[in-house]
């Protein structure tokens, strides 16, 4: 089927991302560089103490995606988190939220950029450096460009090659894996201090995120208003067990977890021998792959959303004529996304990017009691009970989680804010002028 026998949304965009299809968006979204690269990092932090911190992460974000779920059902238009701010808190807020948010897609694709990287160093060890490392890292920026550059059913089409391909080989990796698993490693007689299990949780936020990215192409999506929710529950019900099983096989069939840079193909070699530590390193870099691909698909799209709103020059809002996707956005993100990812780390990337969704996190959840007192004669087709209570809830959570953030990568938000808030003065002030 071709873009032009699907349904269109007012914007012009291809209505090609059916249920199904959005639930494999966030699943392949969320099982990247978290599950790929935390493992072994979280155990540094807090030790067995890792599976608690996974239980109290999925609790906070399934009391977020409550929020993000009745909030969502009230639109169908393109933008994600930046289109509820700005329903609810009014432009500046956001645009704030859709720069940021822009940001924080910037960063995500860059820190699995070079997990990938490290990844693929299991195979060739002078890619992790230099000029095999860039060359490596602009292929794959330039070929995930192609395949969203003609169209969204074909970029969706890729992604849920991907998400089947990752569920399989977690799956492997569980399913095999717990039969080795040695239960005396699991010690719980120290627990972890305070600040080193803040720490975990704050990581694993990121981990569990892709809910709040996947609702961003929604002018894309078929009847996105039954759908989002829908999807939201599906796919972190998936993910959150799956993330459990696969930290346990971890814990309890790598004796170095803490200091291993591939953690599961190093947790598959104790177990299956190189032939497994391979089979994993080459699954991993289809995960990671995966991931990319779907973080192209959504990201240049809040570019689109930002200049749909008349809040950046409309260059960034140009349709190509004939594949009916945001090409000017893409190209621009694309370039920028290379920039960070030749430039970046994986850890600093992954935290300045929870940084940032955890403050359009709490943005969203407190947009749900603004838009019921604001429209109670519509009320949300999918309502969560005792809505406002669970919203302040998870407005609390996000600013305590918040309050732990490294102070580098939190001064470079700020900075990032700081700069947003600069373009869009700038942006009014020229459009008051052509006005």
């Amino acid at each position: 089927m071709t873009s032009s026998t699907l349904a269109t949304s007012p914007a012009g965009l291809v209505r090609g991302i059916r249920r199904w299809d959005f639930v494999a968006l966030i699943i392949n979204i969320t099982i990247g560089a978290g599950i790929l690269g935390l493992p072994s990092k979280l155990y540094a932090l807090v030790g067995a103490y890792s599976l608690v911190a996974y239980g109290v992460s999925a609790a906070i974000v399934t009391l977020i995606i409550l929020c993000f779920a009745e909030v969502s059902s009230r639109f169908n238009g393109t933008g994600g988190p930046y289109l509820y701010a700005r329903e609810a808190f009014g432009p500046l807020v956001g645009f704030e939220v859709g720069w940021l948010l822009w940001i924080s897609r910037l960063a995500s694709f860059a820190s699995i950029c070079n997990l990938l990287v490290s990844y693929a160093a299991y195979f060739w060890p002078a890619v992790g450096a230099g000029l095999p490392r860039f060359a490596l890292m602009a292929g794959l920026i330039v070929g995930l460009t192609a395949i969203n550059w003609v169209g969204v059913r074909t970029a969706s089409l890729v992604n849920n090659l991907f998400t089947v391909s990752k569920l399989v080989v977690l799956g492997l990796f569980t399913g095999v894996g717990l039969f080795f698993v040695d239960w005396q490693a699991f010690s719980f007689v120290v627990p972890p201090t305070y600040v080193s299990f803040s720490s975990a949780a704050l990581l694993l936020i990121f981990t569990f995120s892709g809910f709040d990215v996947a609702a961003i192409p929604a002018g894309e999506i078929q009847q996105p208003q039954r759908t989002v929710p829908f999807a939201l529950f599906t796919a972190i019900a998936t993910v959150a067990g799956l993330f459990v099983l696969v930290q346990v096989v971890c814990i309890g069939t790598l004796p170095g977890l803490a200091s291993s840079e591939r953690p599961l193909a190093d947790a598959s070699q104790q177990f299956l021998g190189p032939a497994g530590g391979a089979f994993i390193a080459v699954a991993a870099l289809l995960t990671a792959l995966g991931t990319l691909n779907a973080l192209m698909l959504t990201g240049p799209r809040l570019l689109f959303a930002l200049a749909e709103q008349g809040q950046i020059p409309a260059v960034f809002g140009r349709l190509h004529p004939r594949y009916h996707t945001p090409y000017v956005a893409l190209l621009v993100s694309a370039a920028l996304k290379l920039v960070l990812a030749v430039s970046g780390t994986f850890i600093y990337a992954l935290t300045l990017s929870t940084i940032i969704r955890l403050a359009y996190f709490a943005l969203t959840c407190a947009a749900l009691p603004v838009l019921r007192r604001r429209n109670p004669e519509q009320p949300a087709p999918f309502q969560v009970w005792g809505g406002v209570v669970v919203a302040v809830l998870c407005v609390l959570l996000c600013l305590w989680l918040l309050s732990n953030s490294a102070a580098t990568e939190a001064r470079d938000v700020g900075i990032a804010a700081v700069v947003g808030l600069g373009l869009y003065f700038l942006s009014r002030k020229s459009k008051a002028s052509i006005d």
